[in-house]
């Protein structure tokens, strides 16, 4: 089983974008002096729901600070960028980390980003297949040409190109974050992993689970190559002497965070958003997630493993909004739960 945390740089109520930044960079820094396999972190624009614009910024930033660790994006939005550009710089990470990167990427939501940014709604609603194919292109050819609905251009040759790294993997692990049944078919016909959030329990991913395998067997794939790969559970740890401080701190902390985060987002063509109750959404992931005890902790992560066949998890660690309690939460995680796991 690989453990590694999820970071959202999140801006809790009185912080500033320094303080909530700093947090993120020195819980990664901690997460490998734990033993942790891996740091996800995530992306967000104009919200202080995550206070990380670009999550390959700030993973080249912690490649650079790390020696072992894994470091991942949880996700990059594809829908807001250039598939190219994100592949650039993707083999980029890749090629100057020893094969340490892992980009994960995802279609995000209908948010004033795609005004922002100039990719508009069709990139949203009809463009992402096109965009992630593109970028497998990128990341596996040695050059490339488009010819598509949203993309045109001459084939150019892949510089650098991922293939030509000196380790043993021919280009970054890619992982598609799912939440619906189309992208979970998505991830099964192109042979991705996937990555589930954290905001639905064991039952629903084991579903998403055998659906993807129903849809790779469908595509064609091997019974080998389907039992190798390496999905990812998203999940919220919180770590305490008895259960009910650690949801208590999670409770005292999250929803005010939730709340102000949440609200933020701004549709880019003004449709109503149904937004959770804050105080319910945390309780939510005190159920479902290891919040507790570190032999709970453990139980939790072993269930949820078995019941999904899922075994890499990237758990939100920074849930109290404390510099000094979230890097007592991540040496907890590597010292008192992991030796727990298989």
């Amino acid at each position: 089983m690989r453990v590694g945390s999820f970071v959202l740089a999140a801006q809790f109520p009185g912080q500033g974008h320094g303080e909530a930044l700093h947090r993120a960079v020195r819980s990664a820094e901690v997460a490998e002096e734990a033993g942790l396999d891996a740091v996800w972190l995530a992306e967000h624009h104009f919200v202080p729901y995550g206070t990380c614009p670009s999550a390959i910024t700030l993973a080249a930033l912690l490649l650079g600070r790390t020696r072992r660790i894994r470091v991942g994006t949880a996700v990059s939005v594809l829908p807001a960028q250039h598939p190219v550009a994100v592949g650039e710089q993707a083999a980029l990470l890749h090629l100057t980390s020893g094969g340490r990167f892992s980009l994960g990427v995802g279609r995000g939501g209908p948010w004033v980003d795609l005004e922002v940014f100039g990719t508009g709604l069709s990139a949203y609603e009809e463009g992402f297949a096109e965009s992630l194919d593109l970028l497998m292109r990128w990341l596996g050819e040695p050059s490339v040409g488009a010819d598509g609905e949203r993309f045109r251009f001459r084939e150019v040759p892949v510089v650098p190109r991922p293939s030509e790294s000196l380790t043993d993997t021919a280009g970054p692990e890619l992982v598609l974050a799912c939440t619906s049944p189309a992208s979970v078919r998505l991830a099964a016909e192109r042979g991705l992993p996937m990555l589930l959030g954290m905001h639905v329990g064991d039952e629903e991913k084991a579903e998403m689970l055998a659906l993807w395998r129903q849809c790779s067997r469908e595509a064609g794939r091997t019974e080998e190559d389907i039992r190798a790969a390496a999905h990812v559970s998203a999940g919220v740890c919180q770590i305490a002497d008895r259960r009910t401080d650690a949801v208590e701190t999670l409770t005292k902390a999250m929803p005010g965070w939730l709340k102000q985060g949440l609200n933020a987002h701004v549709t880019v063509d003004g449709r109503a958003r149904q937004m959770r109750d804050p105080l319910a959404y945390t309780e939510l992931l005190c159920g479902l997630h290891p919040v507790g005890t570190p032999r709970l902790c453990a139980d939790r992560l072993a269930a949820t493993s078995e019941r999904t066949g899922i075994s890499r998890f990237a758990l939100l660690v920074e849930g109290s909004g404390d510099l000094a309690a979230t890097e007592e939460n991540v040496r907890r995680l590597g010292a008192e739960v992991l030796p727990h796991l298989s």
